[in-house]
């Protein structure tokens, strides 16, 4: 039994992607390519390892046994080769990540510019997607999440805080009323993030006392930055981020309602999979990271919470 190690990679990448296109982009070869040394492969082996049809690829036995075993063989190939690029002091290859849409479109992408002018030899590769997405399974190197960190094989490494107000256009506050009380928000129309990891209540507490409210709304929205739109055009209340809410806060377009309920906090991460060996691009830009964010008072609380720091 003959097999050409070089079609390992391209086998994995089309696991991994579920797509013969796709893993073809990654490895910017032709679809045809791919095929072909698929083909070759499973010749070699003298097995079958993907069923395809024309709308998707699936693992046969023989696959999911090869897949086990290469894919593990290949992250430690990996790490080998970056274990001795870090000997020659110099990160290189891609450094693919997950961020979140808003979060990242506002607070990543104006810093990468000056990462790659650090790093040149770096390639990054970002997916905005404000869904949590497996970056294993994606052959991704890192993400960021914003939230509560639940126990899993990932690793991770808080960044900064993260805080939420409750805020509304002053025109929808003057038309409405201003809400003093939790319980006042079933009288509003409570604009909802469609990805809110609280359930349907919102959470409010003031001292010792705690408040839950479901409230009301005809309008739910997946992106943050959507939300955000509506309360400046007067369509309602809701809960927005600092990092997105504080620059109009600063500007006195939108403002808090509420102030003395806190939300629940959560904080910003940077997670990546468990591993013996970190590679030293990902680190890197873990640690470029943690220069540009206050663990404690990030740059965008300024105009919402009091602070001796100015923004950046």
């Amino acid at each position: 039994m003959f097999t050409d190690f070089s079609a390992i990679p391209i086998f994995i990448a089309v696991v991994e992607l579920g797509s013969f296109s796709r893993a073809a982009e990654r490895l910017n070869i032709t679809k045809s390519a791919v095929s072909k040394r698929i083909t070759q492969l499973e010749q070699g082996l003298g097995a079958r390892l993907l069923n395809r049809t024309t709308r998707q690829i699936s693992l046969t036995e023989a696959g999911e046994r090869y897949y086990s075993h290469v894919s593990t063989a290949l992250n430690w190939a990996q790490q080998g080769v970056e274990a001795v690029a870090e000997l020659q002091g110099e990160p290189s290859g891609h450094l693919r990540m997950s961020v979140p849409m808003s979060f990242g479109v506002r607070h990543i992408a104006p810093y990468i510019a000056e990462f790659v002018q650090r790093y040149p030899n770096v390639h990054i590769d970002i997916q905005f997607d404000d869904q949590f997405v497996d970056i294993v399974a994606q052959g991704l190197d890192m993400a960021i999440r914003i939230g509560n960190m639940e126990s899993s094989t990932l690793v991770a490494k808080r960044l900064t805080r993260c805080r939420t107000v409750l805020c509304a256009s002053h025109d929808y506050l003057q038309q409405h009323g201003k809400p003093q009380h939790p319980a006042q928000l079933r009288d509003h129309n409570c604009l909802q993030y469609s990805y809110f990891r609280g359930g349907q209540s919102w959470m409010f507490v003031r001292g010792n006392e705690q408040e839950s409210v479901i409230p009301n709304g005809n309008i739910h929205v997946n992106n943050s930055e959507a939300i955000r739109r509506m309360l400046l055009s007067g369509l309602g209340i809701a809960q927005l981020p600092t990092f997105i809410a504080g620059d109009y806060i600063r500007a006195n377009t939108l403002t808090t309602v509420m102030p003395d309920y806190q939300l629940p906090e959560a904080a910003v991460y940077a997670v990546y999979p468990e591993r013996k060996y970190l590679p030293q691009k990902v680190r890197l830009f873990i640690d470029y990271l943690s220069e540009k964010f206050d663990p404690s008072q990030p740059y965008w609380d300024d105009a919402v919470f009091s602070s001796p720091h100015s923004p950046e």
